[in-house]
């Protein structure tokens, strides 16, 4: 009989560039009072959810969150780098408007195919779906449900991959990853099924 593992692959809670719609790749930083609140929620509903594990990026807007669920749940933070946001190189910090003002070429570009044309100086989404992926399978581990805290882009690039879309749709099939809601995901046999996504989370 295979092992069936539910995993819970939420996005952290909000910070002040995200409420401002700029791009959070590699940049470390804090969640906002009302990502704090939304780490909080996330912690009651962890409670009575059943959590076997929690697992994390290392960028503190995520740990932070992820903590927020631990202590609710009593259970420790598995802190995987793998999980990290994708570096968005020189478009870090900026609006889609600033990009086009910057270097509207490669705007252009990266918005007909962000994984073939990712913004200049950003990382590979290949290198960074890949990544991603294995810190999922690596989460599965013996089974159980586990909540995973991690970034909007890395998200939608890994639910990509695992669905078999395209990559270089993930901004048109997945164009919103809520703050402290996600993708609830089951692994079975090696195969990914998507069992939701962007719903208000509860028992």
């Amino acid at each position: 009989m295979s092992t069936e593992t539910e995993l819970i692959v939420v996005r952290h809670g909000e910070t002040a560039w995200h409420a401002e719609n700029r791009y959070a790749g590699s940049t470390d930083i804090e969640l906002t009072d009302r990502g704090v609140r939304q780490a909080d929620a996330l912690g009651r509903w962890a409670a009575t959810a059943g959590i076997t594990g929690v697992l994390s990026s290392p960028l503190r807007r995520a740990s932070h969150t992820a903590d927020a669920a631990a202590r609710y749940v009593g259970l420790p933070v598995a802190v995987d780098d793998r999980l990290a946001e994708v570096d968005f190189g020189d478009g870090e910090g900026l609006t889609a408007a600033e990009m086009r003002e910057k270097f509207a070429a490669a705007r252009d570009r990266f918005e007909i195919d962000p994984v073939r044309s990712p913004l200049p100086g950003g990382e590979d989404p290949l290198a960074a779906t890949a990544r991603g992926r294995a810190a999922l399978l690596a989460a599965a581990g013996p089974g159980g449900r586990v909540l995973v805290v991690a970034h909007g882009t890395l998200l939608r690039l890994v639910l990509c991959a695992v669905l078999g879309i395209p990559l270089r749709s993930y901004r048109d099939v997945f164009p919103v990853v809520n703050n402290c809601r996600g993708a609830r995901l089951r692994l079975r046999g090696g195969a990914f099924s998507l069992l939701g996504l962007n719903e208000a989370l509860e028992r």
